[in-house]
């Protein structure tokens, strides 16, 4: 919010509501105010036409618009004049009442109105056309809406914004002003989202003491959700303390205290890993256990049936013209005659050789074989190596009802997949909470092929399960080693392989598909990677710098950062020009035929797709990463419309704020994608992010060329660095515990 100093307030009927974003955070009105039509803009909740509505703001000055009011704070009131009346029921606020008949109500009860809405519904009925149900269920809506207006006008007065003290009455109803100023911390949660230091302001202005349990346990689950959003499901018991006294300003012996009468009620678990104790969350422990059990289970059930099937590999062999090696050969007779597998091998192994062996022989007994992956453009890649359909997980789950982080799916216990096989690729980016989804959404007899690379970079979720399942010995696992001889000839391949083993490659060498331009400056790395993309690689290869070259960088930050580079790349490779439109934000200006990427999952932007014989598709759910072109932008309405590989969807103002431009993106967004011809910068200053797994991670982006411009310094600094990518879990314990029979205690699962 805006300095109180700056913050004025302005009093006025809605006039019109002009847009409201689809999650109502973004609303555009004019607002009659003091004979005056003024365009206010902000998070006004569901405010209607009609209602009296004063604005807590300042004015700005759009570069478009012209002249705004920012709304910081709304608080609404009930129109309290026929024509007010009037026109809010007309406005739709009831479900069922038109203008017709709000007309007829306002004309006979006047400025009672909506007293006998709320308090006398039966004379409604009165009114020729108004039944005794209907009149009830008007009353009904009517209270409902009064209730959530005094809800929020209520918290308004601690200047909880609308959106959140809606969520608030969600869950509480009329309860909720009691219970937030009995405890106002509870309005941290996840599905809520009220910023801890917002929270804390309340309860001070509430003479809530500092060292009330609500406070520390509400610090507790701020700092927990912290550790998990650097990737960790587990917090050494210390460690935690610590963070918690510095965030609350209380001693040790308070804190942990606070954190074992947590424990004791079950919102958070201890549990010792080796001679330290851990603390996770309740979602973490839960989702983590879950799968260590249902693995178990899965292992029990799905037991060797000692069936040898070399003869079917044989013919398998025969009919493809190929040769397996034997760790191949084991592989495919393992995910036939044990059903649960994990296939894992750098690039060049022959992971997709040994899959689509494993598919077909799965189809040739019958079975009904699903495919996914993490997100859209590795399900796209799998569908081209097999020739298979491939979902994103979340597609294949269907999303239902998302709320913040918190997703849940149609498909779970309750409503499992109709499959007999699932394949999983890219298992490296799949978290402990989507696993755990993903488990429930399977019977326990349906075989699991889990494909992937534990050596890139882990999930951006907390976990790092790929990883926890290979390490802990207790599933069946091949790692597949051999380099094939095709691959052998592509310094990419094995260059990959020789940083895995914490080499330093040979970087003089350009006589393959892999080359390292030595540039020492940040000026020198940004003019050869603009260079390549605009004229050297084009120039040479015959190729599109738009469509078949990525930039990737380890960081959005700095001169090599993706931001900067994205600024510069813009500028040479898709550059202003008459009649070519734009749409500005704070940070980009986007334009007709940018590269773009979604940086945030948003299941509710609707798209479509036409093939090439004119049948469309239509749905919703554009996803973190997912890459597209800008085929259209309005300056005027700031929107934009974006094909994602055929998948269009037009982008509302509000949404621009989870989009960026894609000509540079960082290694975490690229991974599960390969890119035809990739360019990456390196460079020194960014050291928390210089380690050996994002560089492999980067480097094996690349299909055809691979080129690195930066500092061989940082090249070797960053192979010798496995520290900073090691992640505190507790799955490879609870599996191995699970495997001797001295399991956690389960009764709450």
């Amino acid at each position: 919010m805006t300095d109180n100093k700056d913050l004025i307030k302005i009093t006025g009927e809605v006039d019109v509501i002009r847009h409201r974003s689809d999650n109502g955070d973004f609303t555009v009105i004019m607002l009659a105010s003091e004979g005056k039509l003024i365009t206010v803009v902000g998070d006004l909740g569901d405010v209607e036409e009609g209602e009296e509505i004063t604005c807590t703001g300042s004015y700005v000055s759009h570069s478009r618009y012209g002249m705004q009011f920012r709304c910081e704070l709304c608080e609404r009131s009930l129109p309290n004049s026929p024509s007010g009346m009037k026109r809010y029921l007309a406005s739709g606020v009831i479900e069922g009442l038109g203008p017709a008949t709000a007309r007829k109500i306002v004309e006979r009860f006047g400025e009672n109105t909506f007293d006998i809405l709320e308090k006398d519904p039966e004379q409604l009925a009165e009114i020729n056309g108004i039944s005794q149900k209907q009149a009830q269920e008007y009353s009904k809506q009517f209270r409902k809406t009064f209730e959530v207006r005094a809800v929020m006008n209520e918290l308004a007065q601690y200047s909880v914004p609308a959106r959140i003290a809606i969520k608030a009455w969600k869950h509480w109803g009329e309860k909720t002003t009691k219970v937030v100023l009995s405890n106002p911390y509870l309005l941290t949660g996840e599905s809520l989202g009220l910023p801890f230091p917002k929270a804390d302001s309340i309860a001070y202005q509430l003479e809530m003491p500092r060292s009330a349990h609500a406070r520390l346990a509400a610090g507790i689950k701020v700092s927990l959700k912290g550790f998990e959003n650097k990737g960790h499901t587990a917090v050494p018991f210390a460690v935690l303390v610590e963070d918690c006294c510095r965030l609350l300003a209380v001693d040790r012996p308070m804190m942990e205290k606070a954190v074992d009468e947590e424990a004791e009620a079950e919102e958070l678990y201890i549990i010792s890993k080796g001679h330290d104790l851990f603390v996770m969350s309740a979602d973490c422990y839960k989702a983590e256990f879950y799968i260590a059990r249902r693995l178990s289970v899965m292992a029990e059930i799905s037991y060797d049936n000692q069936v040898d099937f070399s003869d079917v590999i044989d013919i398998a062999e025969e009919e493809n013209g190929l040769e397996y090696a034997e760790t191949q050969r084991q592989a495919i007779n393992l995910a036939l005659s044990k059903g649960f597998l994990v296939l894992t091998g750098g690039p060049g192994t022959g992971k997709t050789t040994t899959l689509n062996a494993i598919l077909s022989l799965y189809e040739q007994q019958g079975l009904n074989v699903m495919l996914a992956a993490p997100t859209g453009r590795a399900a796209k890649r799998l569908s081209d190596l097999t020739g298979h359909e491939a979902k994103t997980i979340h597609r294949l789950l269907e999303v239902k009802n998302p709320e913040g982080d918190y997703i849940s799916f149609v498909h779970d216990d309750n409503d499992p997949l109709d499959c007999d096989v699932l394949i999983l690729d890219e298992m490296s980016m799949v978290d402990s909470r989507l696993f755990e989804a993903v488990l429930r959404a399977v019977s326990v007899t349906c075989k699991l092929v889990l494909v992937g690379d534990s050596d890139q970079l882990p999930s951006v979720g907390a976990g790092n399960v790929l990883k926890d399942i290979i390490d802990s010995g207790v599933m069946p696992v091949i790692t597949l080693t051999e380099i094939f001889r095709q691959a052998q000839q592509s310094l990419i391949v094995t260059t990959a392989h020789k940083i895995v083993r914490g080499e330093m490659p040979d970087l003089s060498d350009r006589s393959g598909d892999f080359f390292f331009m030595q540039r020492n400056t940040f000026p020198l790395i940004q003019q050869l990677t603009v260079s390549l993309c605009k004229e050297r690689l084009p120039g040479y290869y015959g190729i599109d710098p738009m469509n078949d070259i990525q930039v990737i960088s380890p960081t959005r930050q700095g001169p090599c950062g993706t931001v900067e580079l994205n600024r510069l790349l813009q500028q040479e490779l898709n550059p202003p020009a008459t009649g070519k439109s734009e749409v500005h934000t704070a940070l980009y200006t986007f334009r007709k035929g940018d590269k773009v990427m979604q940086t945030r999952n948003n299941y509710d932007i609707l798209w479509k797709r036409t093939d090439d014989k004119g049948h469309s598709e239509e749905g919703a759910g554009i996803f973190n990463g997912d890459i597209g072109v800008i085929v259209g932008a309005n300056s005027y309405l700031k929107t934009i419309t974006i094909d994602f590989d055929g998948r269009v969807a037009c982008f509302e103002p509000e949404m621009l704020e989870d989009l960026e431009l894609a000509y540079a993106i960082t290694v975490h967004k690229s991974q599960g994608s390969e890119f035809d011809y990739v360019v990456m910068t390196m460079f020194e200053g960014f050291d928390r992010l210089c380690y050996r797994n994002l560089l492999y991670t980067g480097v094996t982006r690349a299909k055809k060329v691979l080129i690195i411009v930066g500092q061989i310094e940082q090249f070797g600094k960053m192979i010798h660095n496995v520290n900073s990518s090691v992640r505190c879990t507790a799955l490879k314990e609870m599996l191995l515990q699970n495997a001797s029979g001295s399991g956690f205690d389960d009764d709450e699962l």
